[in-house]
C-alpha cells in the first residue's frame, strides 16, 4: 500500500479515537494521528524511541525488527505508565513506493475504567464456591483497608451476623486488636508477595481478642499494580486456649520447683545440668545461666563422687533401685567453699523405661551443722571455764606471797617520791611505776574474781591523758624494738565515765599485742576523735596482721594465736572487750594478713550524772 499521496486516507487516520502512528525502518515517526499525539505529544519528524524514551514496557517491539523482516501483523496488549492507561497493540507493516517497510501502529484504549474495588469484586463467583465449601475464614481486602468479599466461616469467627456490616469495617481500625499491626502485615507481604503462617490477633464485635493464623498473598492488576490481598484466616482461640493451659501448668510446676527452698538439680544421663532452681543459685553461688547448658555435676561434686552416687542410685540399698533417700552429701560452691547437707534423688524413665534424665534434691543442713559445731565450742567454753575457775583457786594460794612483796615495793616507791622534787621528771616516772604497781595488785584481786562483775568506781576522766601515759611508759620499750609512735590526739574530747584502770589495761593490752606484731619494727599509730557524741579511738600497726579465719575470734576468751605459752593465754582481748561493752562502747578490729591490724574502740561522752551507768 502506498501512502505518500493519500492524503484523504490520512484525514482519515486523524478523525480516529484510536492512537495511530507510523514510523520508518530506522524508527523515524512519520505520521502521528490527534489521538496519539495525546498519548505521547507531538513527535513528528523525531526518531520513536526519542518520543517515548526509548521505554521497553512503553515500545516492547523496539528491539524485534521481526515485522520489519517478515511482514507479520503483531497484537499485543501494553500498559503505558504516563497516561496510567493500557491498550491493545496492533502492529501492521505497510510498504512505501521506495520499496521500503514502515509500520503502522494502532493503540486503542482497553482500560477499565472501574475503580479497582469494582475490579476485584468483579471476581466474587470465581470464589463463591471455595467460600461456601471451607471453614476456615477466607477474604479478598483492598489496599486501602476495606474487605471486598469474606465467606460465612470469618464472618462466624469474627461475630458478625450479615455480610454488609462485616463489607463495611475499617479493617486496620475495626478488626485489628492492635493497629499497627495492619501496617506491620501490610510491609510484609509487599515486600515478599505473600505471608505464610502469619500470627496476628484480631478482634471480634464485643472486641474480644481472636488469634489467627494468616496465610496470604498480594493481588496485582495487569500492570502489576498493587490492587489488594486475598486469603485464609485459621482460628487459633482453641490451640492458643491449650497451649495457655500447658503453659500455666508447666508454670505452676517450675514454679515449685523454682521457690523451693532447697536445691533442685537436675541433669541428662551425660551429667549436663539441665534444671537449676532459685535454692541452688543461693546455695551454691552459681545463676542459673552459668550452669545451665555449661557445666556438668562432676563440677559440683568431690572428684569421682558423680559415679559413685549413680552407682548408689542404681543399687537396691540406699532407698530401692532407681532412688537415693537422704545421702550426706558435700558440694563445692562457686567460691571454692564446701556445703554440706544431704541429698535425695531419682532416675527418670521415659514411657520405654529408658533413662532419660535424673533429679536430686539436697537439703542444706550447714546451719545445723554450725548449731552442732557452736553446741561443741560451748562445751568447750566451759572446759575452759572450769579451766579458770581452777587458775582463780591456784591464784587465791599464792595471792598472799604476792602482795607482801608488793606492797613492800609500792612502800619504797613512796619513800623514794620524798626524795625527789614534783617538777623532776623522774618524779613523773615515779608516780607512774607506783601507779602501775598498784594496777598489778587490782590485776591480782581481779584473777581471784575474775568472774564476778567489776565494782570498781568510776570517775570523769580526759582519755587523751590516759593514752598519753601509756604511751609515755611503752616509749623506750617500743623504740627499743624499732618502732615508732605517731600520735595524733585531737583536745577538748570532753571526758569519759569511767574506771581508770580499766581503761589503762585496755591500752595496755592494744601496745603490748602491737609490739608482739610488729617484731621487725614498724609505726604504732594512736589517733582519737569525735563523732556523734562519741569518742572514737584507732589503734593501728602496720604488723604481721590477723588471718581471715581468726579475725572473728580475736575477743573469745582463750584465744590466741601466739604460740609462746609466756606471751599469752588468750585472756588480754576478752577482758578488754568486757571491759569497753561494760562502758556503754564498742571495740571491732579490722586486719588483713601480712598488712597490719586496726582496732575500733568507742566510748561515749560524759555529759551529767543522768547518763551514768547504772552498773557503774
Amino acid at each position: 500500500m502506498n501512502l505518500d499521496n493519500s492524503a484523504r486516507l490520512m484525514e482519515i487516520l486523524n478523525a480516529m479515537e484510536d492512537g495511530i502512528y507510523i514510523i520508518r525502518q530506522d524508527y523515524t515517526v512519520e505520521f502521528m494521528n490527534e489521538a496519539m499525539t495525546g498519548i505521547f505529544g507531538d513527535g513528528r519528524g523525531k526518531k520513536c524511541y526519542e518520543v517515548i524514551n526509548h521505554s521497553t514496557e512503553m515500545c516492547p517491539w523496539c528491539k524485534a525488527d521481526d515485522i520489519f523482516k517478515n511482514g507479520d501483523t503483531v497484537h499485543s496488549e501494553i500498559y503505558i505508565p504516563q497516561v496510567q492507561r493500557s491498550y491493545r497493540l496492533i502492529e501492521v507493516p505497510i510498504r512505501n513506493i521506495d520499496g521500503t517497510i514502515s509500520k503502522l501502529n494502532i493503540y486503542r484504549d482497553i482500560t477499565n475504567r472501574k475503580d479497582t474495588e469494582a475490579k476485584l469484586k468483579a471476581t466474587e463467583e470465581d470464589y463463591r464456591r471455595l467460600f461456601e465449601n471451607v471453614s476456615v475464614g477466607v477474604y479478598v481486602s483492598s489496599k486501602k483497608g476495606r474487605m471486598i468479599n469474606a465467606n460465612k466461616a470469618l464472618l462466624d469467627m469474627l461475630g458478625y451476623s450479615r455480610i454488609d456490616d462485616f463489607l463495611s469495617l475499617d479493617i486496620q481500625k475495626d478488626m485489628y486488636l492492635n493497629p499497627e499491626d495492619r501496617s506491620n502485615f501490610q510491609a510484609l507481604i509487599e515486600k515478599n508477595g505473600r505471608v505464610v503462617d502469619y500470627e496476628v490477633d484480631f478482634k471480634n464485635k464485643n472486641g474480644d481478642r481472636v488469634p489467627v493464623l494468616l496465610n496470604s498473598h498480594v493481588r496485582y492488576d495487569s500492570a502489576g499494580n498493587i490492587l489488594g490481598y486475598e486469603g485464609i484466616c485459621v482460628d487459633q482461640s482453641h490451640r492458643k486456649k491449650m497451649e495457655q493451659q500447658i503453659k500455666e501448668a508447666h508454670d505452676f510446676l517450675n514454679n515449685i520447683i523454682q521457690t523451693s527452698p532447697n536445691s533442685i538439680i537436675g541433669t541428662d544421663m551425660n551429667g549436663d545440668v539441665i534444671i537449676w532452681n532459685q535454692g541452688a543459685e543461693e546455695t551454691m553461688g552459681y545463676r542459673a545461666d552459668e550452669i545451665l547448658g555449661r557445666m556438668n555435676v562432676e563440677n559440683l561434686y568431690p572428684e569421682g563422687m558423680a559415679r559413685k552416687m549413680m552407682k548408689k542410685i542404681r543399687s537396691d540399698e540406699y532407698g530401692g533401685r532407681g532412688k537415693l533417700r537422704a545421702y550426706p552429701m558435700t558440694f563445692r560452691k562457686k567460691n571454692g567453699e564446701s556445703v554440706e547437707g544431704s541429698i535425695s534423688a531419682n532416675i527418670i524413665c521415659n514411657d520405654k523405661k529408658e533413662e532419660i534424665a535424673s533429679v536430686g534434691i539436697f537439703v542444706d543442713l550447714e546451719e545445723r551443722l554450725e548449731m552442732e559445731r557452736k553446741l561443741g565450742h560451748t562445751q568447750e567454753q566451759l572446759l575452759q571455764s572450769e579451766k579458770l575457775a581452777a587458775m582463780g583457786r591456784l591464784t587465791s594460794q599464792i595471792a598472799h606471797e604476792l602482795n607482801n612483796p608488793l606492797y613492800g615495793i609500792m612502800n619504797t616507791l613512796e619513800l623514794m617520791k620524798t626524795e625527789i622534787s614534783p617538777t623532776n621528771k623522774r618524779r613523773r616516772l615515779l608516780d607512774m611505776a607506783l601507779s602501775e604497781t598498784v594496777r598489778l595488785t587490782d590485776m591480782l584481786r581481779k584473777m581471784l574474781s575474775f568472774s564476778k562483775p567489776d565494782q570498781e568506781e568510776r570517775k570523769p576522766f580526759d582519755i587523751n591523758t590516759i593514752i598519753d601515759e601509756i604511751l609515755l611508759l611503752h616509749e623506750k620499750q617500743l623504740r627499743e624494738n624499732d618502732i615508732k609512735i605517731h600520735a595524733q590526739l585531737t583536745p577538748d574530747l570532753g571526758p569519759v565515765y569511767a574506771s581508770k584502770n580499766q581503761l589503762r589495761q585496755v591500752f595496755l593490752n592494744m601496745v603490748s599485742n602491737a609490739r608482739d606484731a610488729m617484731p621487725e619494727g614498724g609505726t604504732l599509730s594512736v589517733t582519737t576523735d569525735l563523732a556523734a557524741k562519741k569518742i572514737r579511738i584507732t589503734i593501728s600497726d602496720d604488723g604481721t596482721g590477723i588471718k581471715p579465719e581468726h579475725v572473728d575470734k580475736v575477743f573469745e576468751a582463750f584465744f590466741t594465736t601466739k604460740t609462746d605459752s609466756v606471751k599469752g593465754v588468750g585472756l588480754g582481748l576478752s577482758v578488754c572487750y568486757g571491759f569497753i561493752q561494760d562502758h556503754g562502747g564498742d571495740i571491732h578490729v579490722e586486719s588483713e594478713w601480712g598488712t597490719g591490724t586496726t582496732f575500733f574502740i568507742t566510748l561515749p561522752v560524759y555529759t551529767g550524772p543522768e547518763e551514768i551507768s547504772p552498773f557503774s
